[in-house]
């Protein structure tokens, strides 16, 4: 490692910015390199250059002078490596539904306010109706089918015959739709 660059290391070390910016930027071309190579289903580019990055700041942090290897060859070597393990993992079968997935177009966003108002205006109407319009038997059958009840066990529980229960879950949608 020349002395230049031990200097930049040890004060990009030590936490000054200006000497982390001059080492990103000596080492970028390697980072948009290997990225461009890491690029997979579940990792596109600027995932794979992020994954870059941070092979640069753990060779930062464990570089040793010692061993005698120039610090832009071991950073190369962390930021493939870096970039190689995102790609496995952005790989592996069991991430397969992700990748695989259709996105979700913009439409089916999350309702705003407006939206979730009058959602609410209606579900509070239809409740009023429920309880004004229909009759106890009409709404206890009602309310069992809710709760994913067959007619026979509604009859059972309300001691009548599956065709009555059929009869008063017609009666309550047609009031429940026309309004009377």
């Amino acid at each position: 490692m020349q002395q230049g660059d031990q200097e930049l290391l040890c004060r990009a070390r030590a936490g000054e910015e200006s000497a982390i910016a001059a080492l990103i930027a000596r080492m970028m071309p390697a980072i948009r390199k290997g990225a461009a190579c890491a690029v997979a289903p579940g990792l596109d580019f600027e995932d794979a250059v992020q994954e870059g990055l941070i092979g640069l700041f753990n060779a930062m942090r464990s570089y040793d002078a010692g061993k005698k290897t120039p610090f832009s060859a071991y950073a190369a070597a962390c930021i493939t490596h870096a970039q190689q393990d995102a790609r496995r993992r952005a790989t592996r079968k069991k991430h397969a539904p992700l990748n695989d997935s259709v996105p979700l177009p913009e439409d089916s966003a999350a309702p705003g306010p407006e939206e979730l108002a009058i959602a609410s205006e209606r579900y509070a109407d239809v409740l009023e109706r429920i309880d004004t319009r229909l009759s106890p038997f009409e709404r206890s059958a009602l309310l069992a089918s809710l709760e994913g009840q067959s007619a026979a066990q509604t009859a059972r529980r309300l001691g009548c015959t599956p065709k009555a229960v059929e009869n008063a879950l017609a009666r309550a949608r047609k009031k429940l739709r026309s309004g009377g």
